[in-house]
């Protein structure tokens, strides 16, 4: 072994590494942000790192030394590599803002380009650090004219339904950048992040005002309008949601404590109408510390989440009462669909929690294009190859049910309603005035017309009632719900583990 060699080698490694730029990480520290490979190293598990393009340099030998560049640039500001999470292969990508600024050089994509392929190869899981400013104008090396011919956010694309991609957030996130979090199938985003297709500089050449970047996607606005599936405080949570995301797409682990199942039976208010908050229904079905509850900022009406029961992983999407009275609206719809599209692609069975009047329907909604909107629910739902699991927890009307079910109560693998619910082809006082409309308009008395509603109501209701419905077998049983958990693992496990393939299918990114 030549030493000098082996010497030049440490040194050059040396440069790479974050105590080569103790000012610089000084200052990101200072600023209450971790140093790209300090995120890496707290993602993955100890010693399984293995990076690629370690000692690569910006493109830019026209304007700096060899020894600039070194100093200056390490690994062009792309750390990427396989490694292992939670002892499952997966693959890590970081922009380092420390390197001008995050932005993209062009030995950066031909380094993420070449992982980005191996990653196809392997099937293996990726998460991206994304944080930078876009693409870099300035690397000369290369006779560039349009830059448009590089690859990584088609190849990037292209994982989708072949690889779960969970993007991370922190801080300035432009451009390119911002894309590639665009393009994941979860973006986990801290509370100082700032996403935008264009930065203040881009915007400013293009005469469209001058703006901080602070003012450019914050947090308040991407995680209302849906781009953020999960908002965390700070870098340290963003990798700890990133590991318990990770897990939720790789297999079963071993069961965790149930919480009291009893709790259930108390959880819905006896009055029809009044609102109450279904996610801890979920928490209290899942196995304890097992939730994580996703884009909850945006379309509220409807809950969907992560969960185990007992150790298996497990999607919910459930109407939310709370807002909009748990009716599936367009943003809602959009936010099931996308869902579902998820847990189908990567093998995670759904479990679906009904409590709904049904589509949101009125003007208003209309000009939001819900029919298109309500309908990608019903067509998601239909193409799901994993299973389908319908619990009715109060309300069950018209297509609104019938698309948090799948279409039918019988396109679920089981379908199940709590004792109390009701269910029919729409609200009850919406189909008993409709039903007797002639009869109504003969009535002048508007008294008269109320009891006379209020009485067919009350009849109606009980025609309704979960039990005569499962009477006539349009649903598969009625349950205690405290029977819940038990009900749900018996039926995951009945299915077997050809029940949980992904199909592979392109998950849209909205």
């Amino acid at each position: 072994m030549d030493n000098d060699a082996l010497a030049e080698l440490r040194r050059r490694r040396g440069l790479t590494e974050d105590g080569a730029r103790a000012d610089k990480v000084a200052r990101r520290h200072a600023a209450g942000g971790n140093t790209a490979r300090e995120n890496i190293a707290a993602l993955v598990d100890p010693g399984s790192f293995v990076e690629y393009g370690r000692l690569a340099t910006a493109a830019q030998e026209k304007r700096l030394s060899a020894e600039d560049l070194m100093a200056q640039t390490p690994a062009d500001g792309l750390i990427g590599g396989l490694a292992r999470v939670g002892g499952r292969p997966c693959a890590v990508l970081t922009y380092d803002y420390l390197v001008m600024a995050g932005t993209q050089g062009l030995r950066g994509h031909h380094k993420s380009d070449r992982l980005l392929a191996t990653i196809a190869r392997l099937g293996c899981p990726a998460v991206f650090f994304t944080e930078g400013g876009g693409g870099r104008p300035n690397d000369t090396d290369y006779p560039a004219v349009s830059s448009l011919d590089v690859r990584t956010f088609a190849l990037w694309a292209q994982l989708s339904g072949v690889a779960p991609r969970i993007a991370v957030v922190a801080g300035h996130c432009f451009a390119g950048n911002a894309v590639l979090a665009g393009s994941a199938d979860l973006l986990i985003a801290t509370e100082n992040a700032t996403l935008g297709v264009a930065g203040p500089v881009m915007l400013a050449a293009g005469g469209l005002g001058e703006h901080r970047p602070d003012e450019l996607g914050p947090v308040s606005v991407m995680a209302a309008n849906g781009v953020i599936d999960a908002v965390v405080p700070d870098e340290p949570a963003a990798v700890a949601l990133a590991r318990t995301l990770l897990g939720y797409f790789g297999g079963d682990v071993a069961p965790g404590v149930a919480p009291d199942q009893d709790a259930l039976r108390s959880v819905i208010p006896q009055r029809e109408r009044t609102p109450f908050d279904v996610r801890p229904v979920i928490t209290t079905l899942c196995d304890e510390g097992t939730v994580t509850v996703l884009r909850e900022r945006f379309a509220p009406e409807l809950v969907t989440a992560f969960g185990r029961i007992e150790g298996r992983a497990v999607g919910f999407m459930a109407n939310q009462t709370l807002h909009m009275a748990g009716a599936l609206t367009s943003d809602a719809s959009d936010k099931a669909a996308r869902f579902l599209q998820l847990c189908d692609a990567f093998g995670v069975p759904v479990v679906s929690l009904v409590d709904t009047p049904g589509i949101m329907g009125g003007p208003d909604a209309e000009r939001s294009a819900v029919l298109r909107h309500a309908s990608r629910v019903l067509v998601a739902a239909a193409r799901l190859q994993v299973p389908l699991i319908g619990v009715v927890l109060r309300r069950g009307y018209g297509l609104g049910a019938q698309a948090m079910l799948g279409g039918s109560t019988h396109e679920p693998l089981l379908t199940v309603a709590w004792p109390g619910a009701h269910m029919g082809p729409m609200g009850l006082e919406g189909a008993v005035r409709l039903s007797l409309r002639k009869q109504l308009a003969t009535l002048e008395d508007p008294a008269e017309r109320d009891r006379v509603v209020g009485e067919a109501t009350a009849a109606y209701r009980e025609h309704v009632t979960a039990f005569n419905v499962a009477r006539a077998f349009e649903i598969d049983d009625v349950i205690d719900p405290a029977e819940t958990r038990a009900v749900l693992a018996a039926t995951l496990a009945a299915a077997g583990p050809d029940g949980f393939r992904g199909s592979g299918r392109v998950v849209d990114t909205w």
